[in-house]
């Protein structure tokens, strides 16, 4: 289904009741409705970023729920699409951080060719409509994810941003990964916490710590 391993990590997942209901549900959806991201691009985030590369998690919520803006990684959009503004604040904490310019494109698949590993804890989305597939069973899964995440030998450092995703640290129990928390970088709450935390430099940081290659953080 993926192509890399983490169909072997989620074969058992994909074989299950919870997750063949899922399947009809959305195929339902995308047959009756605008659903996003594209059919195909539900899961760029494990396709660009195989389970045994994976260096950084950044946890988003669902996708971007307007037209051209979803691709099936959390936070990013397409190249030629305006930045959204949680993206935007991202950048600009990066730009702090190191100086980098502030990019042009919202595009993250760099970071995810790199080992950033971009995932929504919902994986779809019906147009205009956020959170619509919320009770669908994608969170099942997606703790799934996370636990298998959790179980691996490499450090992983973990980016929780925001409330949803803070549930998420009872999931991370392994000592090897690194959990970092603070508020979402949306434009109601960055500056509750997001602007000033230092999380891309504390990643690399961890990774140099661990002998694992940094991750560019420029676009």
């Amino acid at each position: 289904m993926i192509g890399n391993d983490w169909d072997l990590a989620l074969s058992e997942e994909f074989n299950k009741d919870y997750f063949l209901n899922i399947k009809d549900f959305i195929d339902a959806e995308y047959s009756s409705k605008t659903i996003y991201p594209p059919y195909d691009d539900i899961f760029n985030a494990f396709k660009l970023t195989p389970l045994s590369d994976v260096k950084v998690v950044i946890l988003g919520q669902d996708p971007y729920h307007e037209e051209g803006q979803a691709h099936g990684l959390a936070f990013s959009t397409p190249d030629g699409r305006p930045i959204p503004r949680s993206l935007s604040n991202i950048f600009k904490e990066i730009n702090a951080e190191y100086d980098y310019p502030i990019p042009s494109s919202g595009c993250l698949e760099k970071w995810a060719r790199q080992g950033v590993f971009l995932l929504n804890t919902v994986l779809t989305v019906e147009e205009g409509n956020a959170n619509s597939h919320n009770k669908c069973g994608w969170q099942t899964f997606t703790d799934k994810v996370i636990s298998i995440l959790n179980k691996q030998s490499q450090p992983i450092v973990f980016m929780l941003w925001g409330k949803q995703a803070e549930k998420k640290k009872e999931l991370i129990t392994n000592e090897n990964h690194l959990v970092l928390i603070t508020s979402h970088p949306s434009p109601f709450s960055a500056r509750r916490g997001f602007f000033g935390c230092d999380h891309f430099k504390k990643a690399n940081e961890y990774l140099t710590k661990n002998n694992k290659k940094e991750i560019d953080w420029r676009l």
